[in-house]
């Protein structure tokens, strides 16, 4: 089974400008709508955050997944006294150990560890802050043939990518049909080869 990357995040007041775009309820709304279209035929990998894990729990909980076939979740040991509570529902949690005492160099070991699975094929980048735009050049560095999607609609760090990767369409920008996307973009066409993907960075 092939898996896709999840970055995302909600926007915090006093981390740069990024909630200044950011709509919380439409970054639940893209995540669910992701879990709802791939996760059948794909994994889906994210590290682990405080607004995102229990959303992802509270959506496989809904849809009955099977969380050890379905999702892996990685997380830094260096944040182990603040682990969101739902971690512990998740029995397929992938602990990276910390760098002492460095926060940075801690992220960067556990998005090295995560990103450089050879079975990542995708990667979707929802709201999100400079960790989403982090997430976004390192997945290149490791998988530069693979197809990127940053979803503009729910705001933060993940619009600002969609508008740097050139997309101006206003329509395309502010579209919600989050359904659409991830079903015409993530999942194979019935003339399509599965193991074929494409590398494209538009967000139709």
């Amino acid at each position: 089974m092939s898996a896709i990357f999840l970055s995302a995040s909600v926007p915090l007041v006093g981390r740069g400008n990024y909630h200044e775009t950011a709509d919380p309820f439409l970054i639940q709304c893209a995540v669910r709508e992701l879990v709802m279209a791939v996760i059948k035929t794909q994994q889906i990998i994210w590290g682990g955050h405080p607004a995102i894990t229990p959303m992802i729990w509270s959506i496989c909980e809904d849809l009955g997944i099977d969380y050890a076939k379905s999702v892996v979740l990685y997380q830094s040991r260096f944040f182990e006294d603040r682990f969101p509570e739902e971690n512990k529902n998740f029995g397929n949690v992938v602990f990276v150990d910390a760098v002492p005492n460095d926060r940075e160099a801690s992220l960067l070991r556990m998005r090295k560890a995560m990103l450089s699975r050879s079975d990542l094929t995708a990667a979707v980048f929802i709201g999100g802050m400079e960790g989403v735009e982090a997430e976004f050049e390192l997945f290149g560095s490791f998988h530069p043939g693979a197809k990127t999607l940053a979803v503009a609609a729910p705001g933060g760090a993940a619009r600002q990518l969609a508008e740097r990767i050139g997309i101006s369409n206003e329509s395309v920008l502010s579209s919600v049909d989050f359904a659409r996307l991830f079903y015409s973009e993530l999942l194979p066409s019935p003339k399509q080869d599965p193991t074929t993907h494409q590398s494209t960075n538009d967000n139709r």
